[in-house]
């Protein structure tokens, strides 16, 4: 480990855990003017037409259908595959995914998570199936895929669908293939925090047609045809601007992957032997979405807890975030549930205590990231 003797001051500017592509002013004006020029600002656009091409091919799924965020993808996916009773989940989530499946008055059923990976343990998984089971949600924490040969295999077994909350995961692929081909559906966010965003936005990726045609009419509130409405849809559509603005955007993926992954090298220097400092697993036949970088604190090791560093970052003018504190089954809406029992999810109550993420995003400079680790290991030491 090589740190350089930085004077540890805190930042004059906030350091904040991300940060979203702002493209040039200059360039979405353009792509604004192609809208007032065309007066189409919503409805399947041709903005919203070509990101959705650039986006299969980008992503290599066959189908995929864009939303007007990620939440509401989620709900129309769970819709279009007409899930009712339980679903499995994890509780190491974001609260969408638990929510969409109240939403849509289904009851989550909290799976404990793989100590390693931090994505639903698929080992545990069966013994979590009953009669009321339609389906298993999995999460793609910090973009590291689910073992999703495991569920799939668990799926088919029981006649269960497979649904994947891939917002962390854009790009990410598995031995080549793209993430939005495991499953019966993926969804990506494409928010201003994610490396890709539309501002708010997401989509939903999937493999048969008949979901295509299913799903674009869930999202336009089930209309056919001025005349004909054919099922109980509601208004999920991305608008002409969101879509302009991801086409604008996409430009810049390349440089900002290339920064980020330059700033996890660094980070990956300065941290990786440090005593009581977890590092998230590398898998070498997954593509890195380069989301987020997310270290465990292991208080007994390194001699603070997680906590506390979150909170004397602060004093440095530097804002981490717990992701994923408190655990959903956590919250008053779920806590009820047998499932939600801490007994039940030991690996997750514990891995809660510890995950931080720390600042990543194109702007930052290798000096800043090495100062952030110099402050972590002077607030180790006080």
């Amino acid at each position: 480990m090589q740190i350089i003797t930085i004077q540890n001051e805190p930042f004059d500017q906030p350091i904040y855990v991300t940060r979203p592509i702002l493209p040039s002013l200059d360039r979405i004006t353009e792509k604004l003017q192609e809208i007032w020029d065309s007066k189409w600002l919503t409805n399947n656009g041709p903005q919203h037409s070509l990101l959705e091409s650039k986006l299969v091919n980008m992503l290599n799924v066959p189908y995929l259908s864009l939303f007007n965020n990620g939440t509401i993808a989620l709900i129309t996916a769970c819709q279009s595959l007409r899930l009712a009773g339980e679903v499995i989940t994890t509780p190491f989530t974001f609260p969408a995914s638990p929510h969409v499946l109240t939403w849509n008055n289904i009851k989550p059923i909290f799976c404990d998570i793989d100590p390693v990976t931090m994505n639903i343990d698929a080992n545990k998984v069966e013994s979590m199936i009953t009669p009321q089971t339609s389906a298993i949600l999995g999460v793609h924490v910090y973009g590291t895929p689910c073992n999703v040969i495991k569920i799939q295999e668990i799926a088919d077994k029981y006649g269960l669908k497979v649904i994947y909350d891939a917002a962390h995961a854009f790009n990410v692929e598995i031995d080549g293939v793209g993430i939005g081909n495991f499953g019966d559906i993926s969804m990506m966010s494409f928010h201003a925090t994610k490396l890709f965003h539309t501002v708010e936005g997401g989509a939903l990726m999937f493999k048969d047609p008949n979901l295509k045609t299913r799903i674009d009419f869930l999202k336009n509130f089930g209309i056919k045809n001025e005349e004909e409405v054919v099922m109980p849809g509601i208004n999920g559509k991305m608008n002409e601007i969101q879509a302009a603005i991801g086409l604008v955007v996409l430009n810049y993926i390349e440089d900002e992957r290339n920064k980020r992954k330059a700033l996890i090298s660094k980070y990956k220097e300065c941290l990786e032997y440090v005593p009581g400092i977890k590092l998230l697993p590398e898998n070498s036949n997954c593509t890195n979405s380069y989301q987020y970088f997310v270290i465990r604190i292991e208080q007994e090791i390194f001699g603070c807890s997680r906590n506390y560093v979150h909170e004397k970052f602060k004093e440095y003018n530097i804002f981490t975030r717990k992701y994923f504190y408190p655990l959903c089954s956590d919250y008053p809406c779920y806590k009820q549930l047998p499932s939600a029992s801490s007994v039940n999810l030991p690996v997750a109550n514990a891995i809660s205590q510890q995950v931080l993420s720390l600042p990543l995003y194109g702007e930052l400079s290798t000096y800043e990231v090495e100062k952030i680790c110099n402050i972590l290991l002077e607030i180790r030491g006080k």
